[in-house]
């Protein structure tokens, strides 16, 4: 290569064909691509979601049935009580006709009174006649309880699965909802409210009309009026499609179903090509009321939509989620608990991680952030809570679920100064100067160059207190500062007089100048220290009549430049304790 081709300015620009990908070679032929919705005046993409929905958690049923150990009785129990406390009014208990177990759960929630009477418990069932009658039995004594009834409709499974006619697909959800009504009239007394809902099975493969067709004919037996909804849930049994074909289908069907104002439109979204959240946000927007889902994603396969993100994705946007996650950390752990399934680190809202930054430039920005805020704060005359959350790189409060400041910075090989500091201040009350930040950085990025890993808060504090602050246990360097006392002249000059221990020997230092700092400079003279002040601040570690002050100076000592801090209730202390941190540093 030719000495032009390095030059400044003159290397061959890169082209569009330089990045032109070559074919996978995967038999993507056997794959065809999901069908769009023609629906040219579409309306949902100017939408906004300014309300929460209604939510139905399926913890206990859909997410239950995908564990490789399904919860014992006790872990569904904590289950279920943790989403009474946390706000969700619809729960989907179980599957009672799948098996003793699941019937028993229900039984025991409504006998030992543990459903309040404004929670509304739901069971599904196959459409078979004895499933269905066993289900309703499961129900005997409910408050509020609703019977979900699903079949398949999708032509593959027409085809493949049930080998039968739409017609014949039909009649099983027609025959299924007859058979619900019959059995919960026969079976369930005035005390419970009861309600139905009907999910076409496999929505995201089935023809849009036929879809359409089965639900009027589910309908037209329900017979939905004023005080008598029914529920039409639209599953992603499979995720097949890009999240806003999904909100087209359902901006389809909310046009196109007749008695529309008595029908709750339900979204249930699995997961399986990673944009169940998208799925249901767009949903929403195109008329869907509810949304089905599972904490943290819990489901078959990749999951079902998670409720955690959704409903902080409406908190982080100013919309009251109805929905109580402000001790996520609870939340996550009994979650971890009752499913035997960690929550991964990334997770958002709810992971270890996601608070958390190790970047030197995020850092700096959030301490920042933070700084900033605290201002606005205090020039409005209010606290941080009552003004608007604008931190960088944080897109709500960790506070408002129930996290300490504690990990939103952390400390690595890849941070900087700005986490150093934040962690300082944050920890210690400690507001270091820039420069000083930048002096400190480096000794902390010494350390993770060469051990490697995270540096703890409590490793940091452990570190800057070798490096700067000197104690009783601690002793070192050339000074150990006992007392000091200051006189003033009618000039403005100050005398400083300093009991010390110099060297190892017990000495009395004396010095002047035109303030004490300026005093001690002089009487360190004395002891072959050269030092000049560069840059000095302080500030007040808390109030009150014993808040103590913390002391910055930067000095040129012997030809270096070095920073010092003193801590001490007495201002003046302060300063001559961070001149002794400075030069007890300078002949380390």
């Amino acid at each position: 290569m030719s000495e032009s081709e390095y030059s400044i300015g003159r290397a061959t620009p890169i082209t569009t064909a330089t990045h032109t990908q070559k074919p996978s070679g995967m038999p993507t032929h056997k794959y065809r691509p999901f069908e769009a919705v023609e629906l040219p005046d579409r309306q949902w993409p100017g939408a906004r979601i300014t309300k929460a929905p209604r939510w139905l958690s399926t913890d206990l049923r859909d997410g239950n049935q995908a564990l490789i150990d399904p919860m014992s009785p006790a872990r569904k129990r904590e289950m279920f009580e943790l989403l009474v406390r946390m706000g969700y009014k619809e729960i989907e208990v179980g599957f009672p006709s799948s098996g003793e177990t699941d019937f028993a759960f229900v039984r025991s929630i409504i006998e030992d009174g543990l459903v309040p009477d404004d929670v509304t418990i739901s069971v599904l069932t196959q459409a078979r006649e004895e499933l269905i009658e066993r289900t309703v039995e499961s129900l005997r004594g409910a408050h509020r309880a609703t019977v979900h009834l699903y079949n398949a409709t999708a032509p593959t499974f027409r085809r493949v699965v049930f080998r039968g006619s739409k017609e014949q697909v039909r009649q099983i959800a027609v025959d299924g909802t007859r058979l619900v009504m019959e059995y919960a009239e026969k079976l369930l007394g005035p005390e419970t409210v009861f309600g139905y809902q009907y999910s076409p099975e496999i929505f995201t493969d089935t023809e849009l009309d036929f879809a359409l067709e089965v639900c009027e004919a589910v309908m037209d037996v329900w017979q939905p009026e004023a005080g008598r909804e029914i529920i039409l849930n639209l599953p992603a049994t499979v995720e097949r499609s890009t999240p806003s074909t999904h909100a087209d289908r359902f901006e389809w069907m909310s046009r196109n179903l007749s008695r529309r104002e008595f029908v709750c439109l339900s979204v249930h979204p699995h997961n399986d090509r990673g944009t169940a959240v998208a799925a249901a946000e767009l949903a929403l927007m195109a008329g869907a009321d509810r949304i089905e889902g599972c904490l943290f994603g819990q489901g078959e396969r990749t999951g079902n939509v998670d409720l955690v993100t959704l409903g902080m994705n409406l908190f982080s946007q100013g919309v009251d989620p109805e929905i109580d996650f402000s001790q996520i950390d609870e939340i996550r752990r009994t979650s971890e608990y009752c499913n035997q399934m960690p929550v991964h680190p990334r997770h958002p809202y709810a992971g270890d991680l996601v608070y958390t930054s190790f970047s030197g430039s995020h850092q700096d920005a959030i301490k920042k952030g933070f700084d900033a805020l605290e201002a606005d704060a205090a020039a409005a005359g209010v606290t941080v809570d009552d003004i608007e959350w604008n931190v960088p790189y944080l897109p709500i409060d960790p506070k408002d679920v129930g996290r300490s400041y504690e990990a939103v910075i952390r400390v690595n090989s890849q941070s900087g100064k700005g986490g150093i500091a934040y962690v300082l201040k944050n920890d210690h009350k400690l507001d270091l100067p820039r420069r000083m930040q930048i002096e400190f950085s480096r000794i902390i990025q010494a350390k993770t160059d060469s051990e490697g890993g995270e540096v703890t808060p409590a490793a940091i504090w452990a570190v800057f207190r070798d490096e700067y602050l000197p104690n009783p246990a601690n002793p070192w360097g050339r000074i150990q500062l006992r007392s000091g006392q200051t006189t003033s002249d009618t000039d403005g000059i100050d005398t400083l007089t300093v009991e010390a221990a110099v060297d190892g020997a017990e000495t009395v230092l004396t010095g002047s100048g035109n303030g004490p700092i300026s005093a001690f400079f002089d009487a360190l003279n004395s002891v072959g220290v050269d030092a000049r002040l560069l840059d000095y601040t302080e500030h007040t570690m808390s109030e009150g009549a014993s808040a103590q002050a913390a002391s910055y100076i930067e000095c040129a000592i012997d030809g270096a430049v070095l920073w010092g801090i003193g801590i001490d209730s007495n201002t003046t202390r302060a300063s001559l304790k961070a001149v002794v941190s400075a030069v007890n540093r300078a002949s380390r």
